[in-house]
């Protein structure tokens, strides 16, 4: 197993492994395939070729050098690669294509892959790259070279690796802490992520026929698409017009008693290819989100139907930001800091990365902003909950081994123990943003009534994603993937929610 340089101290910044395989002992780390071949490439050096032929794209054709991950358990490691590429086909997921990928099998965890997306096509010698958050309890892992899902030719050099991030360390939870702050005196709030429109009707049905009284609404377009949002002029007017709509959605969520976290869902910039937000390495973009935060904490300031502003929805940053541009977090804490230049008492939502899984938990930081409210999205195992959600749907049960694990309500329950740690350790309320599984799911019933019995338990607040948004979530759709129509009788999943809604107290505006 090839092994991280080792030292008596790690920092960020530090490159902990490297190799341009230019001596015999850097090629023989690495598995052989007849695919693959040692050439002279980059800057005349040594490199790896690999080359698969035109219909052979299923599947992967990858070599592979063990690495131990034990020195650096709960960090996070910046990989790059120098890589080039020829006529390599676009593959039918955006995770396929050329793939420099780290891979590791964690015992709490389960399997993890990571690499950068949308790489393929013909381009010259440049840069690939991902950031990789490393499990507490992971020992050996592999870093990939190759194609999958695609076929031509692809040449890799000059692989580095670097600390990024070193883990955190929780303090111990306070002794007879005060009831942390939640911004609404209910004893819990339950309901739904929104539609992407106002629709009158569908706010009297959450308010009065299912009694709920919490609605997360997405301020969406173009959401996971690349390159969109670019043209501030064009997005401003957009995004006027989102707020037009958003004070009819308060007006009306005032008359049926339902509380409302506002929710940029696609801030300006957009995504990059590899699903960083453009915020984060941006400063024209990043001060626009700013900007707007200000412009939104002006209109509704006082507005006693919004519980909160969700600053950004699902943040993903796989490499560093430029120097002297706030990361992930800290343009989080910049927009926060806007927001209470003018209204000091607004609760605001603070998302982790990782798209705000409970693993981004780990590496998360309480900021020093006043009525913070922490958020986290529970997708987990995504292999159950988006099974057929852009790919052939092979059924997979819950509760059951999944990926060779066994997941049931306990499994969840370590999933979320990221989340429950920051929570104590910090005396802090969560909120629980999204949380779904497709409604064709075998076990998608049990699999939400698990979640929201934890939820339940560590006294976390939960919008279940989404409501009619599209069918695959709804809960008024039955379990016939090409049923498309809503179901004359409950499910089993609406009758759970309509349980849980049934709990609700309304606020007393």
């Amino acid at each position: 197993m090839a092994s991280f340089e080792q030292g008596v101290s790690i920092k960020p910044g530090d490159v902990v492994f490297r190799t341009s395989f230019d001596t015999p002992q850097e090629r023989e780390a690495w598995s052989k395939a007849e695919f693959a071949q040692w050439v002279t490439g980059y800057n005349g050096t040594t490199s790896l070729k690999i080359t698969v032929p035109k219909g052979k794209e299923e599947g992967g054709y990858m070599v592979r050098m063990p690495i131990d991950l034990t020195p650096y358990r709960g960090c996070r490691l910046f990989f790059e690669c120098m890589a080039k590429a020829e006529d390599v086909t676009k593959p039918p997921q955006p995770w396929l294509g050329v793939k420099f990928m780290l891979h590791y099998v964690s015992p709490s965890q389960g399997a993890f892959w990571k690499n950068e997306d949308n790489v393929y096509g013909t381009f010259d010698w440049r840069k690939v790259s991902f950031s990789a958050p490393i499990a507490p309890d992971v020992t050996q892992g592999w870093i990939y070279l190759g194609l999958q899902g695609s076929s031509g030719t692809v040449w890799f050099d000059n692989i580095r690796i670097t600390v990024w991030r070193l883990p955190v360390k929780r303090p111990e939870p306070p002794k007879n802490p005060k009831p942390p702050f939640k911004g609404h005196d209910l004893p819990r709030l339950r309901g739904v992520m929104s539609p992407q429109q106002f629709r009158e009707e569908d706010l009297r049905t959450l308010g009065l026929e299912w009694n709920a009284n919490v609605i997360r609404w997405q301020i969406c377009r173009n959401w996971g698409k690349v390159g969109t949002d670019r043209d501030l002029d064009e997005y401003d007017r957009w995004f006027e017009a989102k707020l037009e709509e958003l004070d009819r959605v308060l007006e009306a969520c005032r008359r049926y008693k339902i509380y409302v976290v506002v929710d940029m869902h696609t801030p300006p910039g957009g995504r990059y290819s590899n699903r960083d937000l453009a915020i984060f390495h941006e400063p024209l973009y990043q001060d626009h989100f700013v900007k707007l935060w200000e412009k939104v904490a002006r209109r509704y300031k006082g507005n006693k139907v919004i519980w909160g502003y969700d600053l950004v929805n699902e943040p993903v940053q796989n490499i560093p930001s430029p120097e002297g541009v706030p990361d992930y977090l800290g343009a989080q804490v910049r927009a926060a800091m806007a927001i209470r230049a003018i209204d000091k008492d607004v609760p605001i939502f603070i998302e982790a990365n990782e798209w705000s899984s409970p693993s981004g938990f780990r590496e998360l930081e309480p900021v020093d902003v006043p009525n913070v409210i922490y958020q986290v999205h529970m997708y987990v195992p995504g292999e159950f909950t988006h099974q057929g959600v852009g790919r052939k749907w092979v059924p997979i049960a819950y509760p059951g081994k999944i990926g060779g694990v066994e997941w049931n309500k306990e499994r969840l329950r370590e999933v979320l123990q990221p989340v429950r740690e920051f929570q104590l350790a910090y005396n802090v309320h969560i909120y629980v943003g999204e949380f779904s599984a497709i409604r064709w799911a075998p076990g998608a019933a049990q699999y939400l009534s698990d979640c929201i019995e934890l939820f339940e338990e560590y006294g976390w607040d939960w919008t279940y994603h989404a409501f009619r948004e599209w069918h695959g979530w709804s809960v008024e759709h039955g379990s016939d993937p090409n049923d498309t129509k809503p179901s004359k009788e409950p499910t089993d999943r609406m009758k759970l929610l309509l349980s849980w809604f049934a709990k609700n107290e309304k606020p007393k505006w």
